[in-house]
């Protein structure tokens, strides 16, 4: 059965005619090689290295990062997953300086996480989207949840009213403005919580397992306004999820264990890699996860099997050999 991301892909590019050379193009900025190549400085907007992270409980001291070297360029749509307790949220936190390393140093567009004279320029341009929508809701009607924190910034009128229509415009809410947000839609509240941020003009959104609570047309809405914001906009997508297919519509997939990046790599490649998948307790998506018990059982199928019109094609092609 389809999961929410695969159902979107299909929405959008599930035509057989398509081929991997144009998923790639798709998928947003399309890496090889394992990690993505940052040409320049200029091209860079997030670099961590030897990055160390440590929390006291009444039983001692827990390391949640050890040592991550990271970098991410401008424009990138990243996926993180990862078995619970692996430091997902806690690196994700760490962009937007709501947590400072113990040790080492997160650069995000050139500003030091450490430098609390940085966190405000930090956090307009990483926005974070949160699990649970409800927590990010704050006022009676759409547009004045919207217009929070730009009034905060004590922003002309003008300029809220303009920003405000045109974040509404971009995430299908025209129309919802004098809406209580309570009585929406799961879909609809989390696009509030991305309008939100987004009327603040960042130039990368955080997410922390967005669909989590979401039923799957709630998934599909929030999943298609992030991909448009990250395709037609260039906004960084930092994506953390349980769902393989909603990591398999990023252009690269960091895996976390134990506090560290052990995979990082284009979707065709990590979610693919179901030996180490499974060792950590994941699964990738049901064409991967099915192609891979095919092989198993002797069935020649190609090992880039990860969506299902690409498994249904090797299927076809085998039957004919038949």
């Amino acid at each position: 059965m389809d999961m929410p991301g695969a159902l979107l892909y299909k929405q959008n590019i599930g035509d057989r005619r398509y081929r991997k050379q144009e998923v790639q193009a798709y998928c947003f900025p399309a890496i090889r090689g394992g990690v993505c190549p940052v040409s320049s400085e200029q091209d860079l907007f997030i670099r961590a290295e030897r990055l160390r992270y440590r929390y006291t409980l009444e039983n001692g001291v827990v390391e949640a990062l050890s040592g991550i070297d990271l970098e991410i360029g401008r424009g990138e749509y990243v996926a993180v997953i990862g078995p619970n307790g692996s430091g997902k949220t806690t690196l994700l936190k760490h962009f937007n300086a709501l947590l400072k390393p113990s040790a080492g140093t997160v650069i995000v567009s050139g500003l030091s996480t450490a430098d609390e004279e940085n966190f405000p320029a930090i956090r307009r341009q990483c926005g974070m989207i949160f699990q649970n929508p409800d927590n990010q809701l704050v006022a009676t009607t759409v547009e004045e949840d919207i217009a929070f924190g730009l009034e905060n910034l004590a922003l002309p009128s003008r300029v809220i009213r303009d920003r405000v229509c045109e974040v509404m415009r971009a995430l299908n809410l025209s129309g919802l403005e004098q809406h209580p947000p309570h009585l929406l839609s799961g879909g609809e509240k989390q696009r509030v919580a991305i309008a939100g941020v987004l009327a603040m003009r960042p130039q990368c959104l955080l997410m922390d397992e967005p669909t989590a609570m979401l039923d799957p047309a709630g998934q599909r809405e929030v999943l298609e306004a992030a991909r448009k914001l990250n395709s037609d906009q260039g906004i960084n997508l930092i994506h953390v999820t349980h769902f393989p297919e909603e990591a398999a519509l990023a252009g690269r997939v960091l895996v976390m264990d134990q506090g560290q990046v052990v995979r990082d790599g284009p979707p065709v490649e990590v979610l693919t890699d179901i030996s180490l998948l499974h060792r950590l307790g994941l699964q990738s998506t049901v064409s991967a996860e099915l192609a891979f018990l095919l092989r198993q059982g002797g069935m020649l199928l190609p090992a880039e099997i990860l969506h299902d019109w690409e498994l249904s094609e090797a299927l076809c092609a085998f039957a004919l050999k038949i």
